[in-house]
């Protein structure tokens, strides 16, 4: 049986390439977009409930699983709104703090609830794999992560390079919010050993772009992964959202779970 899926945001830039990838997956039934007030027009020709407020929609649509790729405060807000009618919802929102974690942790408790920083199969097993090369190189080998995006991006670092980081953090025996070093600028010193950088570069239309750096004695060793396209991250959104129609609440979800 196909999946019924609502998206969230489908004039944006990822919103359109979700609905339209999900119009062709003949395991799922787009039933749903949802824009900010205002900005609907145009979305008729997707053939679907078209709504600028999410309490209006959800009614048409019960138990289709949200896909959600907006803002932090609208990713919460949505998923807040979601656990009042019932409906599962994947996000993709990077950004959220610690207390939007949370937030969202609190509406899985009544709702499926899938949150990943970056939906790419790729960077996800990098993830798994990464710290077996941290803990085989050992403690003499620097760690420094990079990061490029398109200039529209709001957040920095993104998403990724801070889950990233925090693996690489955990995988050292270290807490990443005592180790990071988001930029360096004037006289700084030495770098100090238990110290992992996360430097950020933005500009035109890069969809993303992230390197491990491992620097030890006489060597280098580099771990880039590139994502040539939206579609790989809407991809593995939708991949999350045919999963999270089977599951129950009490959790965040993650990635992980599904591998």
């Amino acid at each position: 049986m196909a999946t019924n899926v609502i998206i969230m945001g489908a004039h944006g830039r990822m919103g359109a390439t979700l609905a339209g990838m999900a119009r062709r997956d003949d395991e799922l039934n787009l039933v749903g977009v949802c824009e900010r007030p205002g900005h609907a027009k145009g979305l008729e020709m997707l053939e679907c409930e078209v709504a600028d407020k999410l309490e209006e929609l959800l009614p048409k649509c019960p138990g289709a699983v949200i896909v959600d790729f907006t803002s932090p405060e609208a990713s919460v807000k949505m998923a807040q709104i979601a656990a009042e009618h019932g409906n599962p919802c994947v996000i993709g929102t990077t950004g959220l703090t610690a207390g939007q974690q949370a937030d969202l942790a609190e509406s899985a408790n009544k709702i499926p609830v899938f949150w990943a920083p970056n939906m790419s199969v790729g960077v996800n097993v990098l993830l798994k794999v990464l710290p077996q090369l941290v803990q085989a190189l050992g403690r003499d080998y620097d760690i420094e992560i990079s990061e490029i995006h398109h200039k529209m991006k709001k957040d920095a670092p993104s998403g990724t390079a801070i889950k990233l980081g925090q693996c690489l953090a955990e995988a050292r025996g270290w807490e990443y919010d005592e180790v990071k070093r988001h930029c360096r600028d004037g006289i700084i010193g030495a770098r100090p050993k238990e110290e992992l950088g996360v430097q950020t570069l933005r500009g035109g239309d890069v969809v993303g772009d992230h390197t491990m750096y491992f620097f030890g004695p006489g060597e280098r060793i580099e771990v880039t992964h590139r994502a040539h396209s939206r579609e790989t991250f809407a991809a593995g959104a939708l991949r999350a959202a045919k999963w999270l129609a089977g599951q129950k609440p009490g959790r965040l979800y993650a990635m992980a779970d599904i591998f």
